[in-house]
């Protein structure tokens, strides 16, 4: 299993358009199973979820802790993944004030 665990400052009225880029499993390489945790340090922002051309989660509000998604209970978003699918997680700050997102993304 492969992971990717991030955590980012998101400035007030900011985008982050992929919190999981740079990583170096964010292109998938083998046929899977990507499972997603992703947590806000306070109410406001909101977060997008996609592999490759599959939507997963539209823009929501994530969970709010002061701390790392907990395996399991914060893991609640999973998807089927091919080759070549690029996991993109957008993070949205519309607040007047920054925003951390934090995820754990899963690759099996």
């Amino acid at each position: 299993m492969s992971v990717i665990q991030r955590e980012r400052s998101v400035a007030a009225g900011a985008v982050d358009d992929n919190l999981l880029s740079g990583s170096a499993f964010n292109i998938i390489r083998t046929f899977g199973v990507v499972t997603l945790g992703v947590v806000a340090s306070a109410t406001g922002g909101f977060v997008t979820f996609s592999a490759g051309p599959t939507l997963i989660l539209e823009e929501s509000p994530p969970t709010v802790k002061t701390t790392m998604p907990v395996i399991p209970d914060d893991m609640v978003y999973s998807s089927a993944v091919v080759p070549g699918d690029q996991l993109v997680l957008r993070c949205r700050n519309p607040t007047g004030g920054a925003l951390t997102f934090r995820a754990i993304c899963q690759i099996a």
